[in-house]
């Protein structure tokens, strides 16, 4: 991608490309109160058969029609959605039954929302996506925080060892899938001139499989373009770099334990529940890199041009991490309906929103939703296709975090 482009689309809000619309308006993050998710039991599970035949793209799921008649969720149904199945890589499952204490039951949670499409970009005939392939991208935030699932999905880091996903990437709702027994998370390294072809056989150290290195560049410096003072020291550098060709490559590190909702499963809701297609994955070994955290899904009419962005990795570009941004066109309570450009491979990426933190002149970007991908839903009697995304409500952020943390300490806001 022509990286001109690039840092306008990163130091300028995305608004004020859009002929001045929404450019008076005051869009900052509004912490909101979670409830508390309280761990009660735990049970040991017969071990998974690890079977599965992994699907990338969903049929047969509750559309935007399903959800308007979808009733509003009693305590009990969320304390029984809520709840989630843990597998260790020894093959160890357990399931987590828990309470969830101070929930806010909106009675109007189900009800679904169009969105006036401010921009004709939500057509499937021109593809919007950005290959980022400039390495003083790739390896800053926020395009470090996207990963690369084993199972063929991508993913985001939210914590020093957390990745979050879809949960369709490890299960199919009945089974674990093929390839999940010992999963893995690719995260994008450059390779540095001493790096050599390993002998066939040859461990790696512990450092090379656990981390990905941090790279000098700050991330701040990238989105502004680079500072008056770099002089010719700075293109120096930039043309050793060149010569030097630095090509990025994936590290992968073990998966220690794999969460997914119990809300997931067939047995619960006879089919699988987009609304709950989450999982988070916990790795062995910690990483080095910058992640991005999490954030409540506000409504899209709250958000700047009612726009969401996300980068993975499409299968049709292979090795190469895609960025794209697009408008929500239609919403309820749990999902985002959407036509970002976008293939199989790109699913479990986390969708964010850069907005103000409150009370202050900072911008932050946080995770509001997972995308779940391209599925057929029921629209006034019509099918029609969509790209879906699972938002972060505030119980779904609470039971994020409490898989995060452990514990509800630092679960109180978000």
């Amino acid at each position: 991608m022509d990286r001109a482009l690039l840092l306008l689309l990163f130091s300028t809000p995305v608004w004020s490309l859009m002929n001045g619309i929404d450019a008076e308006q005051d869009f900052s993050w509004q912490l909101r109160k979670v409830p508390q998710i309280v761990k009660e039991k735990t049970f040991l599970l017969d071990a998974p058969k690890f079977e599965a035949n992994a699907k990338l793209e969903l049929s047969g799921v509750c559309g935007i029609e399903c959800q308007r008649t979808l009733p509003v969720p009693r305590l009990s149904d969320l304390k029984e959605l809520l709840s989630y199945e843990t597998v260790f890589e020894n093959g160890t499952r357990t399931l987590t039954e828990v309470n969830v204490l101070g929930a806010d039951l909106d009675p109007v949670a189900n009800t679904t929302a169009k969105v006036r499409s401010r921009r004709k970009r939500q057509v499937y005939g021109t593809d919007s996506r950005f290959s980022i392939s400039d390495t003083r991208f790739l390896t800053n935030f926020p395009f470090n925080t996207a990963v690369k699932i084993s199972t063929g999905c991508s993913g985001i880091l939210i914590s020093p060892k957390h990745v979050l996903t879809a949960a369709h990437c490890v299960h199919d709702g009945t089974d674990y899938i093929k390839g999940s027994k010992k999963l893995r998370v690719g995260l994008l390294r450059l390779k540095s001139k001493g790096d050599g072809k390993r002998r066939r056989g040859a461990k790696r150290s512990k450092r090379e499989v656990s981390e990905v290195e941090d790279h000098h560049t700050d991330a701040k410096q990238l989105e502004q373009g680079p500072s008056k003072r770099a002089g010719r020291k700075q293109k120096a550098s930039g043309l050793n770099e060149r010569k030097s060709e630095r090509k990025p490559s994936f590290q992968w590190t073990r998966v220690k334990s794999t969460q997914i909702p119990k809300g997931w499963l067939r047995g619960i809701t006879g089919d699988v529940a987009v609304d709950y297609d989450y999982a988070v994955l916990e790795l062995k070994r910690p990483h080095k890199k910058k992640y991005m955290e999490l954030g409540i899904s506000p409504a899209s009419k709250t958000m700047p041009g009612s726009m969401i962005h996300f980068s993975g990795y499409d299968a049709d570009r292979s090795g190469q991490l895609v960025y794209r941004f697009c408008s929500v066109s239609e919403e309820s309570s749990d999902l985002f309906y959407q036509y970002c450009d976008a293939e199989s491979g790109s699913t479990g990426s986390g969708i964010y929103l850069r907005l103000k933190e409150p009370n202050k002149k900072k911008w932050k970007r946080k995770i509001i939703a997972i995308y779940s991908g391209h599925q057929w839903v029921d629209v006034n009697g019509e099918e029609q296709d969509y790209n879906v995304a699972v938002r972060i409500t505030p119980a779904k952020y609470a039971q994020i975090c409490l898989w995060i943390h452990g514990n509800n300490d630092n679960c109180a806001q978000g």
